[in-house]
């Protein structure tokens, strides 16, 4: 009987515009985790088919890091290529989105679930076929007025909230580097409490 070897290539996708007018707003906090963890990972983004990617090992397993530069509702395009280039399985996705549900900072990995009105998991879910796919899911809170969800999602941090956010990205990153290692379940059972 051959040994069972699980594949040790990972794609994570981090969702947000692309442009610098976008680059420090709630919305593109997938963005700001890819760029914390390529930095860990000594690795550097290069422009490449419908996203940046840079490429980097943990611990012996390689992981492709994407940011779609399609805009968020068209995040699919890019996830689908590159699953399908790399050949990555869907256990080996992780994809990285903000969300107004959770306050500020707070994490929650899940192994599927719904868009939750997002339009990048939309897009996502659309182009796959299913929302069976693992995700991190980052707190951006919802301090806004009636009326003004997108100005708040596409608007920028203000100070106190980066202070706050530079410890939260340091535990994404660390929970993105255990999901490669030990798997989601594990993963989930150590950072959804935290």
């Amino acid at each position: 009987m051959p040994i069972f070897t699980p594949m040790n290539k990972f794609l994570i996708v981090g969702l947000g515009n692309p442009g610098d007018e976008y680059r420090h707003s709630r919305h593109n906090i997938g963005f700001m985790v890819l760029d914390a963890l390529a930095k860990e990972l000594a690795s550097g983004f290069s422009s490449s088919r419908l996203a940046d990617v840079a490429e980097g090992k943990i611990k012996g397993k390689t992981v492709f890091l994407v940011k779609p530069t399609t805009f968020m509702n068209l995040s699919g395009k890019a996830v689908n290529y590159y699953l399908q280039k790399e050949n990555i399985p869907l256990k080996n996705l992780m994809v990285i989105t903000d969300d107004l549900a959770l306050p500020l900072g707070k994490l929650r990995i899940r192994n599927k679930g719904s868009d939750g009105g997002h339009n990048g998991l939309k897009s996502i879910q659309e182009t796959l076929g299913t929302s069976d796919y693992p995700r991190l899911r980052f707190g951006i809170g919802n301090e806004f007025s009636k009326g003004r969800q997108v100005d708040y999602v596409l608007g920028e941090w203000d100070a106190a909230e980066r202070n706050e956010l530079v410890p939260r990205i340091d535990i994404a990153v660390e929970a993105i580097k255990d999901f490669a290692l030990m798997g989601i379940d594990k993963t989930m059972n150590a950072y959804n409490s935290k």
